[in-house]
């Protein structure tokens, strides 16, 4: 009766909404269905996917930190090595080394050429050299200042240890011990300069290898001897005589 009334009126009923037709504003998507269900779907394939290369990451670049750690590994291992054998490997002997250590601290080249029993002979040598260096400076200097006081007070006597003895032989014992001080100088220099010499030449004969085969033979033995003509072309006798050959074998 309704629909009657409707066409009769001149109306149309609507259709329904799934068949009613859309109409598509500017700037606007059609939201078919679709379309909705994948726009709804892009954000969790893009969760899986990204899930996916985090699960793979680790094994496709876990050749690579394998490879750079064993290269790590072999470096370190080989800068260890090094430098265990520069630590442990026998430095060469210096001899200028030797030489600056007894020039700083005579005795000090002997030790690093392992010869510390030279020590002492050196201290010795320097505490006699030494003290006969005090002996004649202590001995000049007492002869100078009496001679000194004698000639600035008419003769008059300072010290009355040498109250017997006279102005001019008092001159002559200063002179004396003058030159032997001197002397004594030149002597600690010489000690010093041996030792200095020793520790540098031991040093240079510290690698020096002594074979123990170290023979040395004397045998008799007899040299022959030709006798020439009043020429001197054609030699007329032969003869022998004593002589001694040396080997030495080292």
């Amino acid at each position: 009766m309704i629909s009657l009334c409707r066409h009769i009126s001149g109306t149309q009923p609507s259709p329904p909404d799934s068949t009613r037709p859309r109409v598509q504003t500017a700037g606007t998507q059609p939201s078919s269905p679709a379309f909705i269900g994948t726009r709804a779907s892009s954000p969790a394939t893009f969760n899986r996917v990204w899930l996916l290369c985090i699960t793979l990451f680790p094994f496709f670049c876990s050749p690579q930190l394998h490879a750079q750690e064993q290269d790590s590994v072999a470096v370190r291992r080989t800068f260890r090595q090094n430098l265990m054998e520069d630590v442990t490997a026998p430095r060469p002997h210096d001899p200028r080394r030797a030489l600056r250590l007894s020039a700083v601290l005579p005795g000090a080249g002997q030790v690093y050429n392992r010869q510390a029993w030279k020590v002492p002979v050196i201290y010795a040598a320097f505490a006699g050299v030494g003290y006969y260096t005090y002996f004649n400076y202590t001995h000049m200097r007492d002869y100078k200042d009496e001679y000194l006081y004698r000639v600035n007070h008419n003769d008059a006597v300072n010290n009355d240890e040498f109250a017997n003895i006279p102005t001019s032989n008092v001159y002559s014992l200063y002179e004396a011990y003058n030159k032997s001080f001197q002397l004594s100088i030149i002597i600690v220099a010489a000690v010093y300069g041996l030792n200095l010499i020793d520790a540098y030449v031991f040093a240079h004969l510290f690698d020096f290898q002594i074979n123990d085969d170290l023979t040395l033979n004397v045998c008799p033995m007899l040299m022959p001897s030709l006798s020439l003509s009043l020429t001197g072309q054609f030699p007329t006798s032969l003869s022998f005589s004593p002589a001694a050959g040396i080997t030495l074998r080292f």
